[in-house]
């Protein structure tokens, strides 16, 4: 496998940190290359220039991809001066992934002020610049751990906002975009989605909304005409327990927390944020920059591992139509 690339992230955050802790827990396991200003690793940190990522493989330290970007790390404050080379380190990540020399992305968490503050940074987050270079319009978010994987429907709008911006197509183009993921980046042929209601108790037969009867429920009738296994909508109180995950490999809920607040109680330091619907395998931590915590060590680099691992595997899926070589595939989750 080519190494997985990961970008740097907000340099005064804890990603430089995780980064190389997790090349210390996987080395050996999953290939990586670090694309960032080796002035920004942590202070001790051996590292090794590659000029290519394929002399990944061979590096005996750190491997990094140098970059200048004019200006010191001081962690927990961010510098509008690191803005333009946060950028390029994503956009140079998806170029080495779109010309075969990574085989996937891993992105390590940005601070969004800072870049529009210094770069005029013309995105929401992550997944839409990400989109935009890949030439998408549609993409999805998914969290995903080992006992449940989320996809919400809506992501960063507020909850006032969430039953105007539902659409019957935009609600098919999550689904559809979710179970072609399921097959072709996680191992699983026949993929089982469990649909949420929007309202307490799915509507409760129209008492508490009509969302459920007039665009949820016939939307995923139409998706089931199409061959497609799914339930609900469901009310999203009873899908989350250990017997009901048992039943389905993936969850569509109508609004962030309603699907992150179980996967992040379920398991807070493993999750990983994943972007279905591109055409390169893209994950990253499921936390922020933490700057409260960055350069004091501490960094929890769980999450990083995670990703990188789970890049890893997807990689492995899109190359072999038997999913990932070896031990448990993705589908094969515990409840």
């Amino acid at each position: 496998m080519q190494p997985i690339a990961i970008s740097c992230g907000e340099p005064a955050g804890i990603g430089p940190e995780i980064a190389v802790a997790a090349w210390t827990a996987c080395r050996g396991e999953v290939p990586m290359v670090w694309l960032g200003d080796p002035s920004h690793l942590p202070a001790g940190t051996e590292w090794q220039a590659v000029a290519t990522p394929a002399e990944a493989a061979t590096a005996t330290a750190f491997p990094v991809l140098p970059r200048d970007f004019g200006a010191p790390r001081v962690p927990g404050h961010p510098t509008p001066a690191h803005a333009q080379g946060v950028i390029d380190a994503i956009a140079d990540g998806v170029s080495l992934v779109q010309t075969g020399q990574c085989s996937a992305l891993c992105t390590a968490p940005i601070h969004k002020e800072a870049l529009i503050d210094g770069a005029d940074f013309a995105y929401p987050g992550h997944t839409e610049f990400l989109a935009a270079l890949a030439g998408r319009d549609s993409v999805v978010m998914m969290l995903a751990c080992d006992m449940l994987r989320v996809v919400p429907a809506t992501i960063h709008i507020p909850l006032t906002e969430v039953p105007s911006q539902l659409s019957a197509a935009s609600l098919t183009d999550t689904i559809l975009i979710t179970h072609a993921a399921l097959i072709r980046d996680f191992g699983i042929p026949k993929p089982r989605l469990a649909v949420a209601g929007l309202n307490p108790h799915a509507g409760e037969g129209g008492k508490m909304g009509m969302e459920e009867i007039d665009l949820i429920a016939p939307t995923l009738d139409a998706l089931r005409a199409e061959g497609l296994d799914i339930t609900g909508p469901l009310s999203a109180d009873t899908m989350f327990h250990p017997a009901a995950r048992a039943t389905y490999d993936a969850a569509i809920c109508m609004y962030h927390d309603q699907a992150l607040i179980p996967i992040k109680t379920l398991d807070f330091s493993s999750g990983v944020n994943v972007t279905l619907g591109l055409p390169f395998v893209r994950t990253s931590p499921d936390h922020g920059t933490a700057f409260d915590i960055a350069g004091t060590g501490t960094a929890d680099a769980t999450s990083m591992i995670a990703a990188l691992r789970m890049a890893a595997q997807m990689a492995s899926a899109r190359q072999t139509e038997s999913g990932p070589p070896g031990g448990v595939l993705l589908g094969q989750m515990k409840t």
